[in-house]
């Protein structure tokens, strides 16, 4: 629930928004925001956390009922991820697990592994993520080096991937590899492993980020890794490349929606601090350098709150395209790194300390800039559209 912007009306956002919203915000500030510390320290999330996500109704709200999702749209998404960068959280993978993942699920499965998987996603018995990015090759999926070959009615994967979130978690992880390495985009396959089912998947190091301390990022290493044939996602090989471009604008979207959210919450924790810190005898607020920056830091965030609303008033009419959401996700995350990094100007050497949520905010701005493809990237798709 916005303090910023008490009197803010979301121009899409239902009475079912609503509700979901506050029943966000109340999980997320009881069992969310104490706990972001020890997450750090242990580099997860509690696993029951999950499933306590999911009994509060939380996960997958935006999938079909018929296959134990929530039932709602986007919308849905949006309201449970602002509550979650609201509470400043820095740790939970809900959007790769529930905004993302879940929906190449719902996608591109059969029938079958819909009823099979969904209802366990939505109660948090099973968390899922995705294994895309490898060492070296970024944000160029076309260069994927895992490979995919049919053996019978299996398929033996061998590769490596790193910067995998959900990984400590992760009961289902959806693997991009290349099912015929002569044929570029069209040679990708997408599968989904279920990770206690088989040999050969080896999780690695939890890596030692700037931030995100809480959330379980790590390698993963496939050797001779069997997956039954059945789990080849969309049932025919080569439609990978164009089954994670299909999903990417959802992707985009959402990372530019929480990269808002959480700038907001910035904003509104410099505010309280500067009305109770006092430097020569009254509060910082009252110097007119901290009003005006903090005045300019509010601004931006409502222009950039109205945006990221005419965007998703886009997605649910079903006409968002690719370089809007490019746009969502350059201007909302260019705009959280360099707000924040104002916002702990105003808390002086304490921002620059852990223990405080503006500096775990401000570290974990720096990879919004970075993944679901680096801004540079999103320059690109944008100019193509000129």
């Amino acid at each position: 629930m916005s303090e910023l912007f008490p009197d803010y009306r979301t121009p899409w956002e239902a009475e079912d928004h609503a509700l979901l919203r506050a029943q966000a915000a109340k999980f997320f500030a009881r069992e969310a925001t104490p706990n972001q510390e020890r997450w750090a320290e242990q580099h997860q999330v509690d696993r029951a956390f999950w499933n306590k996500s999911g009994d509060a109704g939380l996960l997958c709200p935006g999938l079909p009922e018929e296959y134990g999702g929530g039932g709602g749209d986007f919308g849905h998404e949006v309201v449970v991820q602002e509550e979650l960068a609201l509470a400043q959280d820095t740790a939970f993978g809900f959007s790769v697990h529930s905004t993302i993942v879940a929906h190449y699920v719902a996608a591109y499965a059969t029938e079958a592994q819909k009823k099979r998987w969904i209802p366990a996603m939505a109660s948090g018995d099973k968390v899922i993520g995705i294994a895309m990015t490898e060492p070296g090759t970024g944000s160029d999926l076309q260069s994927v080096r895992t490979t995919a070959v049919r053996d019978g009615d299996h398929y033996v994967i061998n590769g490596s991937k790193t910067f995998i979130s959900n990984a400590t978690h992760a009961d289902l992880m959806i693997v991009v590899a290349k099912t015929d390495k002569t044929e570029g985009a069209r040679g990708i396959s997408l599968f989904v492993v279920e990770v206690d089912q088989v040999e050969g998947y080896e999780r690695g190091r939890v890596l030692g980020k700037v931030g995100q301390h809480g959330q379980d990022t790590r390698e993963l290493t496939f050797t001779d890794m069997r997956v039954p044939a059945e789990n080849l996602l969309g049932g025919k090989e080569g439609q990978g490349f164009f089954q994670l471009m299909e999903q990417l604008p959802r992707e985009r979207l959402i990372i530019g929606i929480a990269g808002v959210a959480m700038t907001e919450a910035a904003v509104m924790e410099a505010i309280n601090y500067a009305k109770l810190r006092t430097a020569f005898g009254k509060p910082i607020l009252a110097f007119q350098n901290t009003r005006f920056v903090l005045a300019e830091c509010k601004t931006e965030v409502l222009a950039a709150k109205t945006f990221m609303d005419h965007c998703v008033q886009r997605y649910l009419d079903g006409d968002l395209d690719a370089a809007t959401a490019s746009m969502a996700k350059l201007h909302g995350t260019d705009k959280q790194v360099e707000i924040i990094d104002r916002c702990v100007q105003v808390f002086g050497g304490y921002g620059y300390l852990m223990e405080y949520p503006i500096a775990q905010m401000y570290a974990a701005a720096r990879v919004q800039k970075i993944y679901g493809g680096t801004n540079e990237i999103m320059k690109e798709l944008i100019g193509r559209s000129l």
